[in-house]
């Protein structure tokens, strides 16, 4: 099995009310106007959604991927987990608000992002060359840039 990892986790304060951080964070239509290399959100009839992202990495050039989650929310937590439809590639974004002062939260958000092939051959005729630590390293910096640009423009976006 040939495995590309990449695991994200930042944490930011934004200068808004709990409310409005929570109906911003768990609208996914904000992740695809603000985040980087997410082209589209679509969840279809049975409540599974669809992450379409499409990111260049090097030897391997431009990869789209499609990753089927479902969502849930609780009195602290939004999340998009892996759908158990799916069978390779894995996505879970987890954001957690936390009230500091009236009008001041702290987000905590973590992106989990694992492609998962029976060979390595499976993602691009290069990929084994480059091999899975090379090609985890480069997702994790794509991913970490995807998250810091779209966590500063949702900064700026809660905070007008």
């Amino acid at each position: 099995m040939f495995i590309i990892k990449s695991n994200v986790s930042e944490k930011y304060e934004f200068q808004t009310t709990m409310e409005n951080a929570w109906i911003f964070f768990a609208d996914g239509n904000n992740y695809v106007e603000l985040m980087p290399n997410l082209e589209s959100i679509h969840t279809d009839g049975r409540g599974v959604s669809r992450w379409n992202i499409s990111v260049n990495v090097p030897l391997i050039g431009s990869w789209k991927m499609s990753f089927a989650v479902d969502f849930l929310t609780s009195d602290d937590m939004i999340e998009w987990y892996p759908s158990n439809t799916e069978k390779e590639n894995f996505l879970r974004c987890v954001t957690q608000i936390v009230e500091k002062t009236d009008n001041l939260i702290e987000v905590r958000i973590t992106h989990n992002l694992e492609l998962r092939r029976p060979q390595a051959k499976d993602f691009h005729l290069l990929a084994g060359m480059a091999g899975e630590s090379m090609i985890s390293n480069e997702m994790q910096t794509e991913v970490t840039k995807m998250l810091k640009i779209f966590m500063q423009k949702s900064k700026e976006r809660l905070e007008k």
